[in-house]
């Protein structure tokens, strides 16, 4: 049986986690072809050695590969190419024509499922035995079909939890989690996600989400954690270490890089950047993750100074690899090679832009539509010399080096009969998560938390909607399709557990203000529906006229409102705004409704801080913090709430106590109390000012965060490492073209919110 734990599992429990899932195996523990290898040779080749190094294995077995078969190792292939009439979309059993071409032919090296992408397309039910059951089929093609018995590598966007699959629990999309600057919390939950996905046989996961939110237009904006980099950085290296915690699952750290930069606001739209801002605001965050050791790398999608990034050779190869030290697979994002003769138009052919990516350093092209014409291509491109051999066979040997070290080649398969085990595992860890998500942005006259006994009247257009719940990338790409058999605990049911009799539900706006007359509170659940990339972006990110119209219609009776928003980002509120109780829950996942009530019912007592700034006006864009509080003789708009914003049911005292230089940075202390009757967990952000500094930068900028739990009246103080490199800034004239490093003066640290520049102390302050 899998075993699941809430947190922070040993070493040895991981291993044996991995054990159980990986040993578990339809047939043999080693590929077949192997076994009989060795048994027919005295000295077997070192690739077939299970005690040599990945890296060892690696480069044997692809110094006996052709090039054809090398060239293959690097395309990934969507799964529907391979099932049904294998045009993509259609559902079908596998079709051995076509996995033959692409699995024995072309030799692919990796299938995956876009997102909403199912094995069968919808020919088998959607559950986890399904899912092993199919992987498993592929890798066995890809086994008894080529010639060195090399199985596949099987990826997908597990972004919260297993989404593609009916039934699994599903987490907070990566902004609600950006909220709980919880990183213990994040690797719990990523560490689920990878239990999950080894259980299905899903070996690469596309996660996590690195970049930073710049303009709340975007249509990614919810998944990643948040517009700083300190705290994007923080989350994505605990999801790495969670994501990575069974030992046979890649994370995926994307999209490298700048992908949230972009001018517009609007997905895979340009990013104009300078090359200061990109240095200190945009790459921490991937370099954090990188560091706590992904296995592999997604490329932006976008282009950063009128290059494509999939083009860039000093972006994936100068950077990534030689500042960044990144050692893994970096692969392209969905078809974007392709993009660059079709879409970019930087060079005139689909060969030539293999050659380009090739070059630049991707390892792996996600081709979901034609392996075939990859393998062509990118071996003409060979035959013309326009990418080296040795270039093939680095990049393969990356590919190869990841699945040995995964397992794939001792333990191709899984156990499917335990697969279905994964359902329903973790849901309290998803309740603990959502509740932890929850921003309290106002609560005028404390008519929070409610009581058990109070009538309330739930109502709003998210009020029971499992889609809005869930969000993007929820069993479909734009969330959960339309006679889907998918749950989640809505607000409306998560507020009738918690409150009985007492809790009722109108759909329309007349029933409820007439409701209300005969009720203590209402409780209104508003936001846009889910929606993923492109088809999400919002122009105009203003919460809909017709749900401000809900709230006033309901605030007119004269009983206390509170509205709840489910939703992708923060859109300006409008009249909704003057609610007596605000709370954003984001898209707070599979066990949403029950955190929620847990938060307005007071079981659970609000932490979370807001991982991004709030926009008091729809065109204060872009609305990140470290852009808009750069010094200058102009002034920005101040935002609605500033990031690090987040109330509670008790009250807190907060001031940095003393400073002192430390190994590698500086340490801070930080007085912390608790002044009010109920106990609580403190969110303790450490900021940094510069009263002089010769390149701009921001009033404040975070440079490290803790969480400390404090009874009623206890004090406490807490002690955050800050590192020199969150104090450096990028040095040289425009042309930014100095390192990056902390400068010689005076460096100034306070607690709170983002926003003006405290006055330095002997306590908070130091000379470096």
């Amino acid at each position: 049986m899998l075993s699941f734990k809430a947190r922070h599992p040993s070493d040895a429990t991981r291993h044996r986690t991995a054990a159980v899932i990986a040993a578990a195996a339809l047939g043999a523990a080693t590929i077949a072809g192997v076994t009989g290898a060795t048994a027919a040779s005295a000295s077997p080749p070192l690739y077939e050695n299970p005690h040599a190094s990945a890296q060892a294995r690696a480069g044997d077995l692809a110094g006996r590969m052709t090039l054809a078969e090398q060239v293959g190792q690097m395309v990934q292939i969507q799964v529907g190419k391979v099932y049904g009439d294998c045009s993509g979309y259609n559902a079908g059993p596998l079709n051995d024509s076509c996995a033959n071409q692409v699995l024995a032919v072309d030799g692919a090296g990796s299938v995956l499922s876009g997102g909403g992408d199912l094995p069968g397309q919808g020919a088998f039910p959607n559950t986890p035995q399904t899912w092993a059951d199919q992987v498993n089929a592929l890798e066995k093609y890809s086994i008894d079909h080529t010639r060195l018995h090399i199985p596949i590598i099987y990826g997908a966007d597990v972004v919260h939890g297993e989404n593609d699959i009916v039934g699994t629990t599903l987490f907070p999309q990566q902004i609600g989690l950006g909220a709980s600057f919880d990183p213990a919390l994040v690797t719990d939950v990523q560490d689920s996600a990878s239990k999950a996905s080894a259980a299905t046989n899903v070996r690469w996961a596309f996660a996590p989400v690195a970049d930073v939110d710049t303009n709340s237009r975007w249509g990614r904006y919810y998944e990643p954690f948040g517009e700083d980099t300190t705290l994007n950085g923080t989350l994505a290296a605990a999801a790495v270490r969670g994501l990575q915690s069974t030992g046979i699952v890649a994370a995926t750290v994307k999209h490298f890089a700048g992908y949230g930069a972009a001018n517009s606001g609007l997905d895979r739209t340009p990013a104009d950047i300078s090359m200061r801002t990109f240095e200190e605001d945009q790459l921490p965050s991937y370099a954090a993750a990188i560091k706590a050791g992904a296995l592999s790398v997604m490329v932006d999608s976008g282009s950063v100074d009128g290059i494509p990034a999939t083009g860039s050779r000093y972006l994936v190869t100068d950077v990534l690899r030689g500042q960044l030290g990144f050692t893994g697979v970096v692969i392209s994002d969905w078809a974007d090679v392709a993009a660059l003769a079709g879409s970019y138009h930087v060079v005139p052919d689909y060969e030539h832009a293999i050659a380009l990516a090739v070059n630049a350093g991707v390892d792996e092209t996600m081709e979901p539509y034609d392996a075939d014409s990859f393998v062509a291509n990118l071996t003409k491109a060979v035959s013309d010399h326009l990418v080296s051999r040795a270039r093939i066979r680095q990049a393969a040997q990356r590919v190869l080096a990841m699945k040995f070290q995964l397992g794939l080649f001792d333990h191709p398969y899984v156990d499917a009969a335990t697969a279905n085990q994964i359902l329903g595992a973790d849901q309290a860890l998803a309740r603990q998560a959502a509740a932890e998500s929850g921003v309290l942005l106002r609560d005028q006259g404390s008519v929070l938390p409610l009581k058990a006994s109070e009538k309330i009247v739930v109502t709003g257009p998210a009020a029971d909607s499992v889609a809005d719940t869930l969000g993007g990338w929820s069993v479909g790409w734009q969330g959960v399709p339309a006679g889907s058999t998918e749950t989640a605990v809505t607000v409306r049911q998560g507020l009738q557990n918690a409150g009985g009799a007492n809790v009722t539900y109108a759909a329309a706006q007349s029933t409820a203000v007439s409701d209300l007359a005969s009720a203590d509170a209402a409780v209104v659940v508003l936001g846009r529906g889910p929606g993923a990339e492109g088809l999400n972006d919002q122009r105009d990110p203003t919460l809909p006229a017709d749900q401000q119209a809900l709230v006033s219609a309901l605030k007119a009776t004269g009983k206390p409102v509170i509205v709840v928003l489910i939703d992708d980002r923060p859109d300006v509120l409008g009249t909704a705004g003057t609610a007596d109780a605000v709370l954003m829950a984001w898209r707070p996942g599979t066990e949403g409704g029950d955190g929620v009530a847990d938060l307005l019912y007071g079981t659970v007592n609000p932490s979370a801080r807001l991982p991004v700034s709030w926009p008091a006006q729809s065109g204060d864009q872009p609305n990140s913090y470290r852009l808009a509080t750069l010094p200058g003789t102009g002034s920005d708009p101040a935002p609605a709430y500033r990031f690090g914003f987040g109330l509670s049911y008790t009250t807190y005292s907060s001031s940095v106590a003393s400073v002192s230089t430390a190994k590698g940075g500086v340490s801070v202390s930080v007085a912390v109390a608790n002044t009010g009757s109920a106990a609580g967990d403190l969110v303790v952000p450490v900021f940094v000012s510069q009263p002089v500094s010769a390149v701009l930068v921001p009033s404040k900028r975070l440079v490290g965060f803790t969480r400390v739990h404090l009874a009623a009246g206890q004090s406490a103080t807490v002690t955050v490492a800050v590192p020199a490199s969150a104090l450096g800034v990028v040095q040289g004239d425009i042309n930014a073209q100095g390192p990056l490093r902390a400068e010689h003066g005076q460096y100034v640290f306070s607690t709170g919110t983002a926003g003006p520049a405290p006055a330095a102390t002997a306590a908070n302050s130091i000379t470096l």
